[in-house]
């Protein structure tokens, strides 16, 4: 990355943080196309759309990152959430057992319990 890219990175780190994820993603379009294969960038791309409800993308840019690193746990973890969002139950659930059980921290678990007692009332009906 160069100096301007990775510039570029930090404001839409900042924007994200201030929960801006359209304006992080205006600053993310040179970064995304300078460092495509990045994990960082994909992630940071990824809770920027998950952010702005861009759900397809944001499972795309989940799904590259955990290409490049099936263990990063944090990725399954949101992945998991972009699924939930779409209401595909079962396979959130997987992601967000895999995230769980590689950092059982609450919010993972959290996550976990939210989606399997959804699935077990949509059984019961």
């Amino acid at each position: 990355m160069t100096d301007s890219t990775f510039e570029a990175f930090r404001r839409a780190e900042a924007l994200l943080a201030e929960r801006r994820p359209l304006e992080a993603l205006r600053e993310l379009r040179i970064v995304l196309e300078a460092a495509p294969e990045q994990a960082g960038v994909q992630l940071l791309a990824g809770r920027a759309y998950l952010g702005s409800a861009q759900f397809a993308r944001a499972e795309e840019a989940f799904r590259k990152v955990l290409e490049i690193d099936p263990s990063d746990h944090y990725a399954r973890f949101a992945l998991g959430r972009t699924l939930q969002r779409q209401s595909r139950l079962p396979e959130a659930l997987t992601q967000l057992r895999m995230a769980a059980a590689m950092n059982p921290t609450p919010e993972y678990q959290e996550a976990l319990g939210e989606v399997s007692a959804r699935l077990a009332v949509e059984r019961d009906r």
